[in-house]
């Protein structure tokens, strides 16, 4: 199965080398990459260039946009960038980050995944972080989930679910929309991801209330909303966001803002919501 991966960077030259040099190692390379320069200022573009001359499958393309980073919209806007300058000819299309290192066998056992079950959607492993000296698995993993930072779909489910939304929530919403079109969603435990910077270290204080908002844009309604927001700012350590995720939620919800799914799918996740918190429960 051939693989196309697109790489959105901005400011990326501490990883990019770490992150590119794990794709060249892979025991099955990709067939394209595509790494696109989100208004970089340092020196990612060189980087980049520097493996495209050795690797004619790597290819950079530029972008300029507001250099503020919010959670979701600039990543996948960069993102869709790159898409547009690939062809169709791809059986998987990856979205990654710039600070990851793969293990070498990581594509080899996605591919392996989706040729053992045409009904399997999307694939992923689990970041890890770096503390004390040690890899230990980042804290807001979740067998469930893939993370946002290395999502592999197959190709029909990647054009079924309408691609990926520009907006806090995305890297949800594609999950939620596989399940409502009965794809599966598979992680795989022994492909363990370096994540070389924390989930959101770039994020400004605008940023804050997105996470209610992006609540709110899946069809959550306030409940499942506040019991989300709850676990999360745990997960975080920082009880006191749970506050600015429900201002979030209100803001969104008082500017009618659009949801990022349709009526029927709303429904569908907050029935699907309730089913995996009664499991939990029980």
């Amino acid at each position: 199965m051939n693989y196309y991966i697109v790489i959105p960077a901005h400011n990326e030259e501490a990883f990019m080398a770490l992150t590119l040099q794990s794709l060249v190692e892979q025991t099955v390379l990709p067939t394209k990459a595509v790494i696109v320069n989100d208004n970089s200022t340092d020196t990612t573009a060189e980087i980049v260039l520097a493996f495209a001359e050795k690797h004619p499958w790597i290819s950079l393309v530029n972008k300029t946009s507001d250099a503020i980073h919010l959670p979701g919209s600039k990543v996948i806007q960069a993102f869709q960038k790159g898409l547009e300058t690939l062809d169709e000819n791809y059986d998987i299309i990856v979205k990654a980050d710039a600070d990851l290192i793969f293990p070498v066998n990581y594509f080899e056992t996605i591919i392996n995944h989706f040729q053992s079950d045409e009904q399997i959607g999307m694939v992923g492993g689990f970041a890890y972080i770096e503390k004390n000296g040690d890899w230990i698995l980042e804290n807001l993993t979740d067998k469930d989930h893939i993370r946002g930072a290395f999502k592999a779909y197959r190709k029909a489910t990647f054009q079924q679910i309408g691609g990926l939304k520009p907006a806090m929530g995305w890297d949800t919403v594609d999950e939620l929309l596989c399940k409502f079109y009965h794809w599966k969603v598979v992680t795989d435990a022994s492909l363990k991801v370096k994540h070389l910077k924390p989930t959101g270290a770039n994020y400004n204080k605008t940023a804050r209330y997105k996470q209610g908002e992006a609540f709110y844009s899946l069809g959550y309604g306030f409940f499942i909303t506040s019991i989300a927001s709850l676990k999360l700012a745990m997960r975080k350590g920082k009880p006191l966001l749970f506050l600015d995720y429900i201002k979030g939620f209100w803001k969104a919800k008082s500017a009618k803002k659009p949801l990022l799914v349709t009526k029927e799918q709303a429904q569908f996740i907050r029935n699907y919501r309730w089913k995996k918190m009664k499991e939990k429960l029980i």
